[in-house]
């Protein structure tokens, strides 16, 4: 099937508005005096630039906006939708936060399994999805780079990277402190504070608590777990710097997380047959099921960055290691087998036919990184920096079926996966007006994988992969005027092979190298005087042998694919304007079209029965040919706006509003009504008042202000399984500068 045309449209249109804004004639402008937007500095391209030189789409978080966004204890998963193209989804709670940008990520639930969206916290890759739901606190700025990032990045970038930037030890005397509560007991202490050492040495202390109460209680009357969502989540950071001189740096860092609580909560028959509706009359505060759900993760990791200037370039040293032990077991049915406990609830609601409930851990995890990068430092026309990567990780995973023999229960499978690549990148000014990049990246990548315990072995217990791959990317940015930029980019991405260990469910399978490549064009200006910044984007990708993975049916299964090809389209805004100095506006939006674009797959009848959408083959499976990629809308949409108002002693009141918008998601391959997730809109509100110059703030907030309640994923058994986003929290903060 074709792409219809009037899908198309909205992309040049988008490029045509901010052409047109950015051309705005100076007569249009605010006066001089008047406050203007700060200027934004990115590292998307590994160096200290101003965002709207950077040839590639750049979103960046900071500041007061992650503070709100961040109110209530929300995990990274707060991010979601607050910038173009961006997704996270998870369906093991705070743990295992799974990524999409332009529509393209990964729903693997395993605990090896790779992803496409690459998180890199404070210059360290956080290759497994366990890691990358360490919180967030204490921030610089989180920068989200789309598109594919193979040249200067380490690991799996073909979507693109997430990039996390603490604040760094400094030899001023400051620091923060904040604590809020809120609704179901939730509360978040957090604060950091610079360390003087003395001499050529500082440091910096960073640490977050975050807790909820248990506010869903279980009406089944079992040794099951009788209340469950609340978690008891515990962050530290430690860093020293030592800076004898301009030239010369090393910075140390020391991270730690204990996480202890309740895994994504499960719920069967929650989805209304027939319909994407939750079931009538359904409480979100009650469940029923006649398992246990608990969750532990003990993650601690640390990093030496050093940086040396030499005589013509500049040396950068980036050493990582991480090490995670999650344990998570979860009532993975959702409900209660053939109604045996008591009476079905109003709704049917736990009413399941068989029992499943397994938990899943990692043991013996080690990461190994080290990056050495040269960069040139002149001032000439030319730039240049390459380097060699390394990584090195090895882990078990212990899966455990509570309801097996006790001699089958257990299922262990080592994974390793050593690698390493060679870059560089090169940027040419070849007028004044005229800038030109390009970079290469050879990398080499191997895993081996080994199980053992009961599994399903017809296609064997070990496995291995042996990969190679080159990727490139070139691009231009072009000076249409002093405030505005132009840009073009041509880039490729690659993802190694991916192997899914044997269970008791299901054979072991694999999935090929996926290989992508993308296609930019772009505009950013700052005009207005400097009082409106914007961005828009135009882009198109193509994915070769895409790893797709299809999860649930009947039988549990979670089996690796390669679709011979996926595309991705759409475009991407960003704008802020200052209209007047009390009032600050952002919007944000993107439209996403993605498709699966192989005539060979095919996917069974849903084993709960849903409602499928298609006609089914002679065998009575569907195709998923041009059916969207999961958990990829193709709207999101972000607008926020604040308010402030001066008092005559120099204090201020002011306003912070924020909602999000994503449109309807298929959470599987197939297409079905029951498991097409409803469009979501959620909202927050802040209302503060700050004193004595900014030192103090006190705030009362609101997260999830409309308490919309909808099923933002699923699980494909032989009921309508799901869970929901979180509830409405409300509650007050106080935040003190020091």
């Amino acid at each position: 099937m074709s792409h219809h045309p009037a899908q198309a449209r909205p992309a040049p249109t988008a490029l045509a508005v901010a052409l047109a804004l950015a051309a705005w004639p100076a007569s249009q402008a605010l006066a001089q005096e008047k406050t203007q937007l700060e200027t934004v500095t990115i590292t998307a391209e590994r160096r200290v630039e101003n965002i709207k030189d950077v040839p590639t789409a750049v979103s960046s978080v900071s500041g007061e906006k992650l503070d709100v966004l961040a109110s209530g204890g929300q995990d990274v998963r707060f991010l979601s939708g607050r910038v173009p193209s961006l997704n996270i989804e998870s369906s093991f709670g705070r743990a295992f936060p799974r990524f999409y940008l332009r529509g393209y990520g990964n729903t693997d639930f395993r605990l090896n399994a790779s992803q496409p969206v690459s998180l890199i916290y404070d210059d360290v890759v956080q290759e497994n999805p366990i890691l990358k739901g360490f919180p967030v606190f204490d921030m610089k700025a989180v920068e989200v780079i789309a598109g594919p990032q193979g040249t200067l990045f380490g690991r799996n970038t073909p979507a693109g990277v997430v990039k996390f930037d603490s604040v760094r030890p400094s030899k001023k005397q400051d620091g923060y402190f904040s604590a809020s509560y809120g609704t179901h007991g939730s509360a978040t202490v957090e604060g950091a504070a610079n360390v003087q050492l003395g001499g050529d040495w500082s440091a910096r202390v960073s640490a977050q608590v975050q807790r909820r109460d248990d506010w869903v209680s279980n009406q089944v009357a079992t040794g099951a777990t009788k209340k469950t969502e609340g978690y008891d989540d515990r962050a530290v950071r430690l860093q020293a710097l030592y800076e004898p001189n301009q030239g010369f740096s090393a910075l140390f860092n020391v991270h730690n997380r204990e996480l202890d609580g309740s895994p994504r909560l499960f719920r069967s028959s929650v989805i209304k047959p027939g319909t994407n509706d939750l079931a009538d009359g359904f409480d979100p505060a009650k469940a029923y099921f006649d398992g246990k759900n608990e969750q532990r993760l003990h993650a601690t990791g640390g990093s030496a960055r050093i940086k040396w200037a030499l005589d013509g370039f500049t040396l950068h040293s980036i050493t990582g290691i991480e090490a995670v032990q999650p344990f998570s077991r979860a009532d993975v049915d959702a409900g209660y087998i053939n109604n045996f406990v008591q009476p079905p609830p109003f709704n049917g609601e736990g009413n399941v036919f068989w029992s499943s409930e397994t938990s899943d851990a990692l043991k013996d995890h080690r990461q190994l990184s080290q990056e050495f990068r040269l960069e040139s430092n002149g001032s000439g026309p030319l730039r240049w920096q390459g380097g060699v990567y390394l990584f090195d990780e090895r882990y078990t995973m212990e899966s455990i079926d509570y309801l097996a023999a006790p001699a089958d229960a257990l299922v262990s499978t080592r994974q390793t996966n050593k690698a390493w690549a060679l870059f560089g990148s090169i940027n040419y000014r070849v007028s004044p007006d005229l800038n030109l990049r390009g970079g290469l990246r050879y990398t080499k990548d191997k895993k081996t994988l080994a199980t053992t315990g009961t599994v399903n072995a017809s296609a064997g217990t070990s496995a291995s992969t042996n990969d190679s791959k080159v990727n490139w990317d070139l691009s231009g940015t072009y000076t249409l005027t002093p405030e505005t930029n132009v840009y073009a980019r041509v880039a490729t991405g690659f993802r190694a092979a991916s192997i899914y260990p044997a269970s008791g469910f299901g054979p072991q399978s694999k999935a090929r190298p996926e290989t992508v490549t993308s296609y930019e064009l772009g505009a950013k200006s700052e005009f207005w005087q400097r009082h409106a910044r914007l961005s828009a984007t135009l882009f198109s990708y193509e994915v070769k042998d895409q790893q797709l993975t299809a999860v649930g049916g009947t039988n549990n299964t979670n089996t690796l694919l390669n679709a011979s090809k996926g595309e991705g389209r759409g475009f991407e805004l960003n704008l802020e304007l200052l209209p007047t100095d009390n009032l600050l506006l952002t919007l944000s939006t993107s439209y996403n079209d993605t498709k699966i674009k192989d005539r060979s797959l095919t996917m069974p009848q849903a084993g709960s029965g849903a409602t499928m959408i298609g006609t089914p083959d002679a065998n009575g499976n569907y195709s998923i040919y041009n059916n969207p990629l999961p958990n990829a809308p193709k709207w999101i949409a972000n607008l926020t706006a604040r308010y402030s108002m001066p008092t005559a002693a120099g204090n201020e009141f002011y306003v912070y509003t924020d909602w999000a918008y994503r449109s309807k998601v298929n959470f599987f391959l197939y297409k079905s009504v029951e498991f097409t997730g409803k469009p979501l809109t959620e909202g927050g509100l802040r209302v503060g008042y700050i004193w004595d110059n900014g030192k103090y703030e006190v705030a009362g907030f609101v997260r999830n202000i409309t308490d919309k309640v909808v099923v933002n994923g699923a699980i494909d058994f032989n009921n309508l399984t799901g869970f929901i986003n979180d509830p409405r929290t409300y509650g007050v903060q106080f935040k003190a500068l020091f």
